[in-house]
């Protein structure tokens, strides 16, 4: 009978909602946003100001005191001002000693200074308790209730009884504590809301190089050959025609260049013989923006499949087909069905859509909110093995579709193949690579090496 009292006892919920009183230093947007949220989560909140009058922008159920009577009545204390006010905190050094500081501020630079903000906090006050946290949320996040940011908020110090104090407070507010570790960690956490997408820069100018290279190159084939060649005016091909050749090659070019570093950083495995050696720089930061690379390919992918739906209400389509319907009523034939032509376009536009499917799936469990949802197995199983099905049925799709124009020497305009031809290049050397590493002979001693075996350990690193 004790044993389950006591197992009530301890399953049973805390009835008090009593949170402890935290201080906030500075009245600023984001100080009244985050008291704001506070009191809302149900923290009593003192702001410690210059001025101890009490603001209609402040809120309501805050208490506004001096500095030092603000202190003293909390035991966390938020730092919500900017680096260059640090030193009005040096007289409060015995209020603040023992106290969790949690620093806020940001830069306006990268690297500003010589150490981080929050460093530089625990210079001045080495008998606090430093903890850098909040400054990844904004102002604007905490007052539309965080639904539409980002909900982490990363979290670095060097006390860990501290660091846990202010990682439940941000779960009392809703949002999701990132544990970045020690205090040295400070300063990438203050240089990250500086960074401009950081793992997408290599992604998209890589992108968009080659969406202008494969943009002129249609252009010159498709428009000014035409022009001189055959005094076709096809300047009109610029608005849809160019661009749904474009997005479909830059769809499949860059889903090939998601498992392209996989497939390098298999052969320098088995070239080494060890898992144990790093990777080169320009391969570690291909594939920390594979997931980048992807997203960007089903952009192009979509918009593809939206300038194909918008086909049939082109001028230049429907010219093309009264033109054939008048043909044959002139010369009183009609031209039967053909069969292989048929078939060949059933089955690039089948393959075409279930590529896009896989696409689409492969998209969806990339959002945070899905894959948090499944097992690591799951979401390699779907990134790996529906990745590189995906990838068959784009390159199938684009071989039945433009497989015609290899031989055809009607297609080497200035000796120049067709753009469809150079899409095939990457991912058919993928493909191929792929299944020879899938080999026994040559899968079995790799995944021996990545599960630890090494063929000269003393070589390793």
């Amino acid at each position: 009978m004790n044993k389950n009292s006591s197992n009530i006892m301890a399953l049973a919920p805390n009835t008090s909602n009593k949170r402890e009183t935290v201080c906030i230093f500075g009245t600023g947007d984001f100080g009244r946003a985050l008291g704001h949220k506070m009191i809302q989560s149900g923290y009593p909140v003192v702001y410690g100001s210059r001025s101890t009058q009490i603001s209609s922008l402040v809120p309501r159920d805050a208490e506004v005191l001096s500095h030092a009577e603000a202190a003293q009545k909390a035991a966390i204390i938020i730092i919500a001002i900017q680096r260059q006010h640090y030193n009005f905190l040096i007289p409060l050094a015995e209020i603040l000693r023992g106290k969790v500081l949690v620093d806020i501020s940001n830069n306006l630079k990268l690297n500003q200074y010589p150490e981080s903000n929050a460093e530089y906090l625990a210079q001045l006050l080495p008998g606090s308790r430093v903890v850098k946290a909040f400054n990844t949320v904004s102002a604007w996040a905490l007052q539309s209730g965080t639904l539409d940011a980002s909900r982490q908020v990363f979290v670095c110090g060097d006390d860990v009884e501290a660091k846990q104090m202010v990682m439940n407070i941000v779960r009392a507010l809703g949002l999701t504590p990132l544990d970045k570790g020690s205090l040295l960690a400070a300063q990438e956490i203050e240089n990250y809301p500086l960074q401009l997408f950081p793992m997408w820069k290599l992604p998209i100018f890589l992108s968009l190089g080659l969406t202008a290279f494969f943009f002129l190159y249609c252009l010159a084939l498709d428009v000014i050959y035409t022009y001189i060649y055959e005094k076709n005016n096809f300047s009109f091909f610029i608005a849809i025609t160019i661009p749904n050749r474009v997005c479909p090659v830059m769809a499949l070019i860059l889903l090939a260049l998601v498992y392209l570093p996989g497939i390098f950083a298999a052969i320098i495995q088995l070239y080494r013989g060890t898992k144990y050696r790093r990777f080169p720089d320009w391969l570690d930061k291909w594939m920390l923006c594979r997931k980048q690379l992807g997203l960007i390919a089903l952009a192009f992918a979509s918009l593809h499949v939206v300038f194909t739906l918008v086909t049939p209400m082109r001028a230049f389509v429907n010219w093309r087909i009264s033109k054939g319907i008048i043909s044959q009523a002139l010369n009183n034939k009609t031209e039967p069905l053909n069969i292989t032509n048929a078939w060949i376009s059933d089955t690039y536009l089948s393959l075409g859509i279930l590529g896009f499917f896989l696409f689409v799936l492969l998209g969806i469990t990339s959002l945070p909110s899905v894959s948090n949802n499944v097992n690591w197995r799951e979401f390699r199983f779907v990134q790996s093995k529906l990745g590189y099905l995906a990838l068959i049925l784009s390159t199938a799709h684009t071989l039945v579709y433009g497989g015609k124009w290899f031989l055809s020497p009607s297609a080497y305009k200035w000796y120049l193949p067709n753009i469809y031809m150079l899409s095939l290049v990457v991912p058919c050397a993928v493909l191929v690579v792929k299944f020879v590493l899938i080999f026994p002979c040559v899968d079995k001693p790799l995944t021996q090496i990545r599960q630890g075996w090494e063929r000269n350990p003393k070589h390793s690193e």
